[in-house]
């Protein structure tokens, strides 16, 4: 009996096999990111727990390695990154709102220096651009929430947002153990083994991306602040914590607070100290690059510079700065199960007992 021939050629049925693939994969994802946004009073705090799970881990591991009861170690973890986060945030915002009004004048200056140097238009009304600097110090150094029921909604959302991400941190801390079963229970018969060892992957990325990005970022908010307040620079404490902040964000935080200091530099102390503080920002980013990063990133999961830079502006869109900091770890937890996908799935027989 004699085959049918096909309608199309196999180059065409293999690429519209290809075409149905991205196709269904990218409705999965469109549905999971609109689900994440309807949903997101309960997956911000869902996700910001993981972050906080990921950095605080291996303490957590060393202490019940040492004989510490699991849910001891994980309030005793918690009440450290409160007293960690809760001071880091009170030095940010004192210094901002300290120095917010130093930082902004001399951001206007250094505007003015350049339309003036440079001839730009002068149809860019720097009073205007003061303005809305200062109404923006004001708002993240919560300052202007003064009665405002706008405001006492934001911060009662945020306090609200950051206790649940503070109790499910502590759950998942004490729970760590129980990962394993529990994705063996929810995987389909006879794919445990490949969802274990994909969520084990996942999290050491997001894991090894959250210890790194800390560390570098201590390193290079000292390296800066103490630059900054060698050249005798104004506000150098809130441009060094603004620099703290921004690493989390890769590139395009540095590239904005390092902007912001040298600015800052040019319009108070003229533009031989600004060429200093540009030496200084590019010295600590040539030290994060070439030897913090190298050596303390190594082990995690690297990622393309323009792979980051899409993954940032779709952050951006989908959910502005939050979306901004969650969008690296998240793409570093998306190539790490697909590097585990292209290796078979086998779990590392020296895995360690803990990852969630």
């Amino acid at each position: 009996m004699q085959t049918p021939k096909p309608l199309l050629p196999d180059g065409a049925r293999r690429t519209a096999a290809w075409c149905g693939v991205v196709l269904l994969v990218t409705g999965v994802a469109a549905v999971a990111v609109w689900l994440c946004i309807i949903l997101k009073t309960a997956v911000t705090p869902v996700l910001l727990a993981l972050l906080g799970t990921a950095l605080l881990g291996p303490v957590h591991r060393r202490m019940t390695a040492h004989g510490v009861n699991r849910s001891l170690a994980a309030a005793i973890t918690c009440a450290v990154l409160l007293a960690v986060v809760g001071g880091a945030g009170y030095i940010v915002v004192a210094a901002l709102v300290e120095t917010g009004d130093q930082i902004v004048q001399s951001l206007k200056d250094a505007g003015q220096w350049v339309a003036d140097h440079f001839q730009v238009a002068d149809d860019i009304d720097l009073n205007d651009l003061e303005a809305s600097g200062r109404k923006l110090v004001e708002k993240f150094g919560a300052t202007a929430a003064g009665g405002l029921l706008t405001g006492i909604s934001v911060v009662g959302s945020l306090v609200a947002t950051s206790v649940l991400a503070l109790l499910l941190t502590f759950f998942f801390l004490r729970d760590a153990d129980r990962a394993a079963n529990l994705a063996h229970t929810i995987a389909p018969r006879g794919t445990g083994d490949m969802v274990e060892a994909m969520g084990r992957r996942a999290f050491e990325a997001v894991e090894g991306f959250m210890r790194g990005t800390t560390l570098i970022a201590l390193i290079d908010a000292v390296c800066i602040t103490v630059g900054l307040l060698i050249l005798r620079v104004p506000g150098a404490v809130g441009l060094g914590a603004l620099v703290l902040v921004g690493a989390y964000i890769p590139y395009l935080g540095a590239f904005i607070s390092g902007a912001v200091a040298v600015l800052v530099a040019l319009a108070d102390r003229g533009f031989a100290i600004a060429l200093w503080a540009l030496g200084v920002v590019l010295a600590v980013q040539v030290l994060e690059g070439h030897i913090l990063q190298p050596m303390i990133q190594s082990r995690t999961v690297q990622m393309h510079p323009a792979m980051i830079l899409i993954a940032l502006t779709a952050g951006a869109s989908v959910a502005g700065i939050l979306g901004m900091l969650l969008a690296v770890p998240l793409c570093a937890a998306a190539f790490g199960i697909i590097g585990e996908l292209r290796n078979g799935g086998r779990v590392a027989p020296d895995a360690q007992e803990g990852s969630p």
